[in-house]
């Protein structure tokens, strides 16, 4: 089985683009629709593989950095989609960092300090799990600075991202799209199920009351902040196969994009003999 269409093409926001998160099917199957997560794990796999042998030459070359940046309402499924997509990724070269409230010792610098540390170097793939997008989003819906401040973060952001390119970063962003339906859902299911009591945060529900302006919110931002060297793709993300299987093909499209080859040696293998 082969997705019908692009990812990159389908769920991509272009530069000036209006988005309506409330207009855009959150449980859409369109690249798949007569597929389901058994009938496209073959598929899946051939992914992941493709993504785990991409790593390598990126690793070994040395040459690209490349940064996904993974943003999501409550239960959106970051941690999942990380677990899944990249789990055959040789860990040497990826890295996993997520930012929650900040301490005060990163409060006592510039907003951007805490992230600019963890950017990916030479080789590198780096996730973020949030982002520096939270102290925007975090900081307007619940009102934790005045709007003068994260309004500015907006351009600080984008340049921040340009400077990254630049310099030969490659970022791929992406905010997996659940609905309040199955955000409720998931919720509920962390509630029956005590092995997943730890992952249930009675926070969660104060912010859920603000769904409308958590969504304003990420709708604003996506629109500010989806640039031609940093663009923001919506995954929709109710059914979790689908999401996996569209970041993933989202990756390998990504690493197939850069000049990947492994490097060229300073010696003939031909004339080396190795003793006894």
């Amino acid at each position: 089985m082969k997705l019908l269409g692009d990812p990159c093409e389908r769920y991509i926001v272009p530069e000036g683009a209006k988005v309506k998160l409330r207009e855009k099917e959150a449980d859409d199957l369109s690249l798949c629709p007569d597929g389901g997560k058994s009938s496209t794990q073959a598929l899946f796999d051939e992914l992941r593989d493709e993504i785990q042998q991409l790593q390598k030459v990126l690793y070994a070359q040395g040459k690209h950095r490349v940064l996904v940046i993974i943003q999501a309402m409550d239960t959106g499924g970051k941690d999942g989609c990380v677990k899944h997509v990249f789990s055959r990724v040789d860990p040497q070269g990826i890295h996993v960092r997520s930012f929650k409230k900040p301490s005060e010792n990163e409060l006592a610098h510039d907003f951007l300090w805490r992230i600019h540390r963890h950017v990916p170097r030479d080789g590198e793939i780096m996730i973020f799990n949030r982002s520096h997008y939270e102290d925007i989003i975090a900081v307007r819906v619940k009102k934790l600075m005045p709007e003068k401040v994260w309004q500015q973060r907006y351009r600080h952001i984008v340049e921040f991202e340009r400077m990254l390119a630049e310099e030969g970063t490659t970022i791929l962003k992406l905010f997996l799209h659940i609905s309040k339906d199955e955000q409720k859902d998931r919720l509920q299911k962390r509630l029956d199920n005590p092995a997943k009591h730890w992952k249930f945060n009675p926070d969660d529900l104060a912010d859920r009351k603000r769904w409308d302006e958590f969504q304003q919110a990420y709708e604003d931002l996506i629109e500010r902040t989806s640039k031609p060297w940093a663009p923001w793709y919506v995954i929709p993300a109710d059914r979790k196969w689908y999401r996996n299987l569209c970041v993933a093909r989202l990756f390998a499209n990504t690493l197939e994009r850069l000049d990947l080859k492994f490097p060229d040696i300073d010696f003939d293998p031909d004339k080396i003999v190795i003793g006894d």
